[in-house]
């Protein structure tokens, strides 16, 4: 069987059914950004349509790769983060043409792919200490489940230190901004949201059914739980029908229009650093943190990383020649793993669903594309596939108990990661704190070398970035 011998499924003791279950269900908990993308660099003067087909195109491409080269169930796509950082940041605020802003992603997706012909990224991954895969692996967990819970409503951003300033009687710019940080380090950062809100019950009901089907050991629980939820969004008429198929938009505004030859000036260089640190962290987070979850670790290492990283690179490379922003793996791919995905089955599913989307818009929008949080109101909620993300995360936290908690220099590091990466919403965020951490920590506990050369870089290149960026 050709897929038997691509993908050596009995070998992981998985089936065609199952890894085609567990793509499926990546595909929807990241569906979104299929929408989102456009949205957030259509603000940057780029065309919709243009950037939704590079969108889906560059996941696929990237999805497919990572499938076939590395073998792994983790599916790519434009990161969130980096999305907003290219608009608002480099296009709006520093007044960057997008035309340089997709050549400085390229530039940074070309240097990927010159640093893993010398396989630096891949000896990153191979010195990361185990007690660090494991909490990485705990911290996307958390962060997974915060996101799950705030796409829901269940979760919400806590205004009420700054009610102060609408009753200030001065709402011009320069005041907002003055007032707002003052309230920057307000305690009180979230807050339990309206359970009663529509969005909210209907993430409830998923979130339940999941945990029944998963407790009955039904196969598929958490795709079937994200199908009833949208029928029953369909059925309360949270969404609205649009239909199933449309003919795809040209991609022709966006196609080709990096320019990388204006990349090359001095003022661009925080910029093409900012780009390659969060991608560089966030996809070997992401790598070790699903990696270790789905049993890809073999003796604190990752086989077949090397071919990974090019997946990544060449993602990145391709999405900014299309028209998109910084390709990175996904941490929704957790979702997958969590259906029995383990090989590169589930990521080439998950690719071959972006292509299919350019055809089926109208349904994946049904799905992905969010709900009003309110009447009128831009702030969308996800409550199709929010609780899929909860239930994940609750899943990826029990590698916390690999850790070795009686053990503080190797205990306080992954607790800092565990905690980091969900309070400041960054997977890089968080394996800063842990690398710098435990890079003190093993120095002055006279354990220096417990630990490789490179685990020292690291920290020492985090405490930089901190202090210069």
């Amino acid at each position: 069987m050709a897929l038997e011998n691509i993908f050596h499924l009995s070998e992981k003791q998985t089936s065609v059914k199952t890894e085609v279950i567990a793509g499926s269900t990546t595909f929807m908990t990241m569906a979104y950004i299929i929408f989102v993308q456009p949205a957030v660099l259509s603000q940057a003067g780029m065309d919709f349509d243009a950037v939704m087909m590079a969108t889906c195109i560059s996941a696929a491409l990237a999805s497919i790769m990572m499938g076939l080269l590395a073998n792994y169930p983790i599916a790519l796509a434009s990161g969130m983060g980096q999305n907003f950082f290219f608009t608002f940041t480099v296009v709006l605020a520093a007044g960057i043409p997008w035309e340089t802003a997709l050549g400085i992603v390229l530039f940074s997706g070309i240097i990927f792919l010159i640093l893993n012909l010398f396989k630096l990224r891949q000896a990153l991954l191979d010195v990361i200490p185990d007690s660090l895969k494991y909490s990485v692996a705990a911290g996307i967990g958390f962060l997974i489940a915060f996101i799950g819970l705030s796409q829901a409503g269940i979760i919400m951003r806590d205004n009420g230190p700054l009610a102060g300033i609408a009753f200030s009687g001065n709402l011009n710019p320069e005041s907002v901004l003055s007032s707002l940080k003052i309230y920057e380090y307000a305690g009180g950062a979230v807050r339990l949201g309206d359970l009663s809100h529509p969005a909210a019950l209907l993430s409830l009901f998923g979130f339940v059914l999941i945990l029944i089907l998963m407790v009955r050991k039904v196969k598929g629980a958490i795709l079937w739980g994200i199908l009833a939820t949208f029928i029953l969004a369909l059925l309360t008429g949270q969404i609205k029908w649009q239909g199933i198929a449309d003919l795809p938009p040209s991609i022709a505004p966006t196609f080709f229009k990096a320019d990388l030859l204006s990349v090359f000036r001095w003022e661009l260089i925080p910029i093409v650093i900012v780009f390659f640190f969060t991608d560089f962290f966030d996809t070997i987070g992401t790598l070790v943190g699903v990696g270790a979850r789905a049993g890809l670790v073999k003796e604190g290492k990752l086989p077949r990383a090397s071919q990974a990283l090019w997946a990544d690179a060449t993602g990145t490379v391709a999405g900014a020649l299309l028209g998109t922003s910084t390709v990175t793996s996904y941490i929704e791919s957790a979702a997958g793993v969590e259906e029995g995905g383990r090989t590169g089955l589930t990521a080439v599913t998950t690719g071959i669903l972006f292509i299919a989307a350019i055809f089926f818009a109208p349904l994946v929008r049904m799905i992905g594309g969010g709900v009003a949080a309110a009447e009128g109101s831009a702030l969308l909620l996800y409550p199709i596939t929010a609780p899929a993300l909860i239930v994940v995360g609750c899943l990826m936290v029990q590698s916390a108990a690999k850790i070795k908690w009686s053990d503080v220099t190797e205990a306080t590091p992954a607790f800092l990661i565990m905690v980091g990466m969900p309070l400041t919403f960054s997977i890089s965020d968080g394996l800063a704190f842990g690398f710098i951490s435990y890079s003190i920590l093993k120095i002055f506990s006279g354990r220096a070398r417990e630990a490789s050369w490179l685990v020292y870089l690291l920290g020492a290149i985090f405490t930089a970035k901190f202090i210069f960026l």
